[in-house]
């Protein structure tokens, strides 16, 4: 894994090229092994590269590369997994090759085929090429979007980076902040794609691909996943059949995933998706595979110890490092470091933790990332065609005499009747966060349409509460738009769509590779290989749905590997007490960073809305942390960066 850095620019080239090995450096922790530079001042185009070996650890490997000419110039960030098979084919053609890399094949790839390589690829990836013949920068990230790039472009200038903090570092570059990015950061707890935190910055959407010629930037798509709706002969199979396809589409996917001149792990949750993966690297791997998992002390958080029993089973080389909550809140103040971007998903913090213990024994680790998105794993898919289901038969009349009806209850008197009884019910029932969680069911009594009830979900402020807290609601995003663009599938495969599009690639991807890549270790999701995707894409809701229970095929096809009293149990989220500490040992900093002046001084936020809550999560009435928790990443994040 590594990281890239480029421009192309048709005026101040000297400050460019003078700022270009600084910020370089700042993608250190990607690339720890090597580093290399690309400049030519009759074009206007810098290179930059960080490298972390993983391919043919020799100096052959280093970039950026080029080609016999000297005239095509690569930097590239990532894995293609069947390099050796496009090698074999571009030998055909007459290709020589000097090193044992993948950067070097997909290189001639594109001397070979152009853009339409990109078709021949399997893996997670990011590449900038600056081809000299057409003086043209070609960039493309792969289908999932595992891996970043970000670029900015204004007349006469292209800068792209894996990272924003190496981009800002660029001079000169402006750091304008994007007035419609704070608002859809508080609605979603990141910034969608493509928008980032500043203006005329952008994330390329995954799948896709750009051309820049010196004045236009060309963006287009080289993949999407199937249509559901379409016709496909899996919808026909026996459910075994079925089963035993996706068995070898995964063996495949992980056993494409070894491939490594370094030591390679697994990380094992004991959840249905890492224990999946950790099975099938241990049946495709000649040796003991090495597994790590974090643990907790705090109750309800705590999934060591079913990891340990399915890394027992499966006999895995395993290592389990028990975390003290000090241990966790000293990641905190380096989130801002890590994601160079608002970011408020408190599990990064145990994400980091298990990447750091990974990378002291490995440098490689397989994750089991995307099994949710793919297989139905959410209970708010099903919670939100429930509800929509129920709702439909309700007369807007009806809706709307509830809806002022619930409004004049506080949240407060209900929770005092219903908590008691809360502990009786199945884990998957229980309610947190309340308060919340109330106030959303009121909303969706006023907008009872698919789009509004996943919206409350997902989004713990709503667009009332943020034009009251900051002025403005969010403006549209890939959310609405692959709502509109699924109009006419079932509700399950709409909503599993919308978050491979959204929250997949820009929350749960962004957060694993910060993550891990801060310490210098390459996380691989074979989960996500594309033909996996391709293959689940197309199978009916019904196989992934069942019973009340989702991932019904991924649980059959684990069952081969794994005894189901290991994994059939109720779902536990990735996360640390933050609600709690913000009560305890972080109740001065919330203090510190929401205060009232503070707020006042900056003018963002309205300092009263935010004082009411502060006051009325840190005395116990009610649980604001979801809320509290994105406007401390914010303001954590504005102190470093602005």
């Amino acid at each position: 894994m590594c990281g890239i850095i480029g421009f192309r620019v048709d005026r101040d080239f000297e400050r460019f090229q003078e700022s270009l090995p600084e910020a370089t450096l700042r993608l250190a922790h990607r690339g720890p092994d090597d580093s290399g530079l690309f400049l030519d001042a009759d074009t206007g185009v810098g290179l930059g590269h960080r490298r972390l070996s993983i391919i043919d650890l020799s100096r052959a490997g280093r970039q950026p590369m080029t080609d016999e000419t000297e005239t095509v110039y690569i930097v590239f960030n990532g894995e293609v997994y069947n390099f050796r098979q496009i090698r074999h084919v571009l030998k055909g053609y007459g290709h020589g090759f000097k090193s044992q890399t993948d950067t070097e094949v997909i290189l001639k790839a594109y001397l070979q085929w152009g853009v339409d390589c990109l078709s021949r690829f399997v893996g997670m990836f990011v590449f900038a090429l600056w081809d000299g013949r057409s003086k043209t920068i070609v960039m493309a990230r792969d289908r999932q979007g595992i891996k970043p790039l970000y670029y900015h472009h204004t007349t006469g200038t292209l800068l792209f980076a894996s990272e924003l903090k190496a981009l800002t570092a660029l001079t000169p570059f402006p750091k304008d902040l994007d007035d419609d990015a704070i608002p859809l950061f508080l609605h979603y707890q990141y910034i969608p794609t493509p928008k980032t935190i500043y203006k005329d910055t952008y994330k390329l959407l995954p799948g896709h691909y750009a051309l820049y010629d010196g004045r236009d930037l060309s963006i287009r798509p080289y993949w999407t996943a199937p249509d559901p709706m379409s016709n496909s002969v899996w919808r026909e199979m026996r459910e075994e059949d079925v089963i035993e396809e996706l068995d070898n589409r995964l063996t495949r996917a992980v056993s494409d995933r070894l491939i490594s001149d370094v030591p390679i792990g697994g990380l094992l949750s004991g959840g249905i998706d890492s224990s999946m993966v950790v099975a099938l690297m241990q049946k495709t791997s000649s040796a003991k595979v090495k597994t790590f998992s974090i643990g907790f002390n705090e109750p309800g958080y705590d999934e060591a110890p079913w990891a340990e029993k399915v890394a027992a089973h499966l006999g895995t080389d395993h290592t389990t490092l028990y975390v003290m909550p000090g241990q966790a809140r000293e990641v905190i103040p380096r989130l801002p470091e890590i994601y160079d971007e608002p970011f408020a998903d408190s599990s990064a913090i145990p994400t980091f933790l298990v990447s750091q213990l990974a990378r002291s024994h490995v440098t490689v680790a397989l994750s089991g990332d995307g099994g949710d998105e793919q297989f139905c794993g959410y209970v708010r898919y099903w919670s939100t065609r429930a509800m929509a289901d129920g709702l439909r038969w309700i007369p807007d009349a009806v809706l709307k005499t509830l809806h002022k009806l619930l409004g004049t209850i506080p949240a407060s008197w209900v929770e005092r009747c219903y908590i008691p009884w809360n502990r009786y019910l199945p884990q998957r029932f229980r309610v947190t966060n309340f308060p919340d969680k109330w106030q959303k069911l009121i909303g969706i009594m006023r907008h009872a349409d698919i789009e509004e009830i996943y919206r409350s979900t997902i989004c713990y402020w709503s667009r009332e509460e943020l034009c009251r807290l900051i002025g403005r609601a969010p403006t549209g995003s890939r959310y609405e738009e692959t709502l509109e663009e699924t109009a006419d599938w079932p509700i399950l495969s709409r909503l599993m769509r919308v978050d491979q599009n959204t929250y997949l690639p820009d929350a749960m991807l962004t957060k694993v590779d910060r993550a891990s890549m801060a310490v210098g270790l390459e996380v691989r999701v074979p989960l996500l290989d594309h033909r996996v995707v391709e293959f689940t894409s197309i199978l009916p809701d019904s196989l992934k749905y069942r019973n009340g229970r989702g991932k019904y095929l991924l649980r059959r096809l684990l069952a081969r590997y794994v005894p189901e009293a290991l994994f059939e149990r109720p779902k536990m989220g990735f996360g640390v007490p933050i609600h709690d500490w913000l009560r305890r040992d972080m109740k001065q900093l919330l203090q510190d960073y929401l205060s009232v002046d503070r707020l006042r001084k900056e003018g963002l936020f309205d300092a009263g809305m935010v004082e009411n809550m502060v006051s009325g999560h840190l005395t116990g009435k009610v649980n604001h942390w979801y809320r509290l928790w994105s406007l401390l990443m914010w303001e954590m994040w504005r102190e470093r960066w602005l």
